[in-house]
């Protein structure tokens, strides 16, 4: 059962993911309205991918902040990248400057709202984050970030990127940490049913130190190790 899930999970969300993908390049001129609903949609098709195909339910803890914030998110796995305009509510996620230049895609991205990170362009890279970051909040949309920097393994916690402790001084946004539990189910090729659980911390004021920020964050976002 297993492989007879993820055999049919493969093509049915890839080939269909062609539709959101195409609905998202045409709605890039027509306005913001049309493309973040494709955005969703897109995502909210995967969730009922892994729903109805997989077997994998998600369940939420704790409470949405009400007001613009820096979602500080665990990085167990592509599920919470793919999940996060299901997630929250018109995401900005800041993503390596690579993924800018697929054709088509990274065009859309851009249109939609995303901060690509130019990591070696030094201090000029990170004043230009720094306002896309406040314009957007600006408008009243949440931040994403994934403060590891890269995937972690399930069970295990890696040092915070330094990058995140300058942004949260330099954006004076709170921070609300998530930790998932993606990875024993969604990293791995032949992906496993089972319940994969968000866990949203308490919010966190801006203008700690870097140590207790960093301490705060890492301490949240593994909550489900």
């Amino acid at each position: 059962m297993l492989y007879l899930r993820n055999l049919a999970f493969y093509p049915v969300f890839y080939l269909g993911s062609i539709f959101y993908v195409v609905a998202s390049v045409l709605a890039v001129p027509i306005g913001p309205g049309p493309l973040r609903r494709a955005v969703a949609g897109w995502a909210c098709y995967h969730r009922a991918c892994l729903r109805r195909i997989l077997g994998i339910t998600i369940v939420i803890e704790g409470e949405y902040a009400s007001e613009p914030v820096f979602y500080a998110v665990k990085h167990e796995s592509f599920f919470e990248a793919i999940d996060a305009p299901a997630m929250y509510e018109a995401p900005v996620a800041f993503a390596k400057y690579e993924l800018f230049l697929i054709p088509g895609w990274g065009r859309a991205a851009k249109a939609y709202g995303m901060i690509f990170v130019e990591r070696d362009q030094g201090a000029k890279a990170l004043r230009k984050m720094v306002s896309a970051a406040r314009d957007y909040a600006g408008e009243g949309r949440p931040l994403v970030i994934f403060p590891e920097g890269t995937r972690v393994p399930h069970g295990s916690e890696a040092k915070l990127q330094a990058g995140f402790a300058g942004l949260y001084k330099l954006i004076g946004l709170p921070v609300v940490p998530v930790a998932v539990n993606s990875g024993p189910l969604y990293h791995r090729f032949w992906k496993r049913s089972g319940t994969i659980t968000y866990r949203i911390g308490e919010k966190i004021p801006p203008g700690l130190p870097r140590a207790e920020i960093e301490a705060r964050v890492a301490g949240a976002i593994n909550a489900l190790n």
